[in-house]
């Protein structure tokens, strides 16, 4: 089915073809009717298959169908999210596939001046996507009024419900006047959190899984390395360095951990930019996007971008550390492979790191492909330069292709010694 079979508004569907959108993916198949039905959904779906449209265009035609005007007769929906960078992408989704039509959505988060906010949510809104924090600051200032809230979605569910906002989730429930729609969408979710979920929505509730034994997209092709913690850095710049016209992601664990990694390939004359929580909004938007329009270049990221955030053309995510969190490898990995493109994600595994690799393994139901190095281009790569391509080599070669077995080295066997 092609998405102008689709009983959505000519406007949606022009928006639609200009992004070259021509058939739904999975989730979007199975969510839209759903949605558009009026009843709630709780979806979990691979990163990278397209959950923010899933939701976005069904939503947008709703209330495009309901109004007459462009002018807003109150907030409709809220869309909740974890983090301020899933806000505004999430937000420019949400505007895109609205031009032309007599809808209007904003992107709601903290780090920035509340003024302009403030003005914009008294022009008047349809859809306002938002995380928590700057959300209920401007509820309790009565800026933000929720009488006319007919759909409520979490994207990023998992993450939203663990991180504690599940009293905050239940407040604004209560708050709602109106009998409202409740969409949760998800790459990941433990039995525990989906309890959690489950008792948000109807007992009727639509219940969507695609692919739930293997999070990770089929696009994406994943490995793992076994490199000591202090060496990772020179593996890491050999890697860089051997790729140069490739946008490449790399995740660490914090944010001085980021600043280390950063400064340790300044010293390889390998230039980096690097994305963490202590950064102030203005200086995050500006890194993203810098890294959204380039060719190529190295961002090196806490797990803050992991979430959600759509980077077009990322080539390689380097799981620098691995994640403290099995759940967030799948967010990570899901960085690259995106849509109908394929990726390559290299995780760096030191000895202390492989009790997370077994509750990564444990996750996704698969051993994780090993990239083997021999003690000779191990060695290689701490003592010298002039071994260029090695490490792509490595990559390269039979082991790290899927469903192919390394070939077997023939031992020579050892000279006995002359008594």
């Amino acid at each position: 089915m092609k998405f102008d079979q689709y009983d959505i508004t000519p406007e949606i569907k022009n928006n639609l073809q200009r992004l070259h959108f021509k058939r739904p993916t999975d989730i979007q198949y199975k969510s839209i009717p759903s949605i558009l039905n009026g009843e709630d959904v709780l979806a979990v779906a691979q990163t990278g298959t397209g959950k923010t449209a899933a939701f976005a265009i069904p939503v947008i035609d709703l209330i495009h169908r309901y109004k007459s005007s462009r002018r807003s007769l109150g907030i409709k929906c809220i869309v909740m999210v974890p983090t301020r960078e899933l806000a505004m992408q999430i937000g420019t989704v949400f505007n895109t596939l609205a031009k032309h039509t007599r809808v209007k959505a904003f992107a709601l988060y903290g780090g920035v001046e509340q003024d302009a906010q403030i003005q914009k949510l008294q022009d008047g809104l349809d859809i306002l996507i938002a995380t928590p924090g700057r959300m209920f600051d401007l509820i309790h200032q009565q800026f933000i009024n929720l009488n006319n809230i007919e759909i409520l979605v979490l994207d990023e569910a998992d993450r939203m419900l663990d991180l504690g906002f599940i009293e905050d989730i239940k407040f604004i429930k209560r708050l709602l006047k109106k009998k409202h729609q409740t969409l949760f969408f998800s790459a990941t979710i433990n039995p525990e959190i989906k309890k959690l979920a489950y008792s948000q929505v109807k007992g009727n509730a639509v219940r969507i899984q695609i692919s739930p034994k293997d999070p990770v997209s089929k696009n994406v092709s994943h490995f793992v390395m076994f490199i000591e913690m202090d060496d990772k850095r020179f593996f890491l710049a050999r890697f860089i360095k051997e790729n140069p016209n490739r946008k490449i992601l790399v995740f660490v664990r914090t944010r001085v951990r980021a600043e280390r990694v950063a400064k340790a390939m300044l010293r390889e004359s390998i230039e980096t930019s690097t994305l963490h929580g202590e950064k102030e909004q203005e200086q995050r938007s500006a890194v993203m996007q810098k890294f959204r329009e380039s060719r190529n270049g190295v961002l090196i990221a806490t797990d803050v971008s992991a979430r959600g955030i759509d980077v077009p053309d990322v080539t390689y995510v380097i799981n620098y550390d691995l994640p403290d969190v099995a759940e967030n490898y799948v967010h990570r990995v899901g960085r690259t492979g995106r849509g109908v493109k394929k990726g390559v994600a290299i995780s760096f595994c030191s000895e202390g790191e492989k009790p997370l690799l077994h509750e990564i393994e444990k996750l996704v139901t698969k051993k994780i492909e090993v990239i083997k190095i021999t003690k000779k281009n191990y060695s290689f790569t701490l003592e010298s330069s002039k071994n260029d391509g090695m490490l792509q080599k490595l990559i390269d070669e039979d082991e790290i292709l899927p469903g192919k077995k390394p070939k077997k080295k023939i031992k020579k066997p050892k000279k006995k010694r002359s008594k």
